[in-house]
């Protein structure tokens, strides 16, 4: 029932920007217990980029984006946007919207609704 479309992927130079959006729907904001980005690149494994609690306060970024990208909410909390600073070569991929429905929890093995994807390229 829940479906998550991202959009704002494509091409960007090294030290640029890009910011990525996940619209969402099917649902109220009450039954989704966390959002997140992941990325899927060639000869790596699925990393979870940006997770955001919707029941705390909690937020995790991994380490290789730490201090540069940042996850967030519009106002009706439809939309996650990854905000991405300071590309790097390293961060392109698949960019992935993901939520948790079911458990009240941003652990990675707990996120059931997963959209279709959105390609991001950077360029030195």
């Amino acid at each position: 029932q829940v479906r998550l479309i991202e959009s704002g992927g494509g091409s960007g130079q090294a030290g640029g920007s890009l910011r990525l959006s996940c619209t969402s729907s099917g649902y109220t904001t009450g039954r989704v217990f966390c959002m997140g980005w992941f990325r899927r690149a060639p000869g790596k494994e699925r990393e979870a980029v940006a997770r955001v609690s919707f029941t705390d306060t909690s937020s995790y970024y991994s380490d290789s984006v730490k201090g540069r990208f940042t996850a967030s909410r519009d106002n009706t909390g439809n939309t996650l946007y990854l905000q991405m600073n300071t590309l790097k070569p390293e961060d392109t991929g698949m960019y992935y919207c993901a939520a948790a429905t079911e458990v009240a929890s941003c652990g990675e093995r707990f996120f059931s609704v997963w959209g279709r994807g959105t390609q991001v390229t950077v360029s030195s």
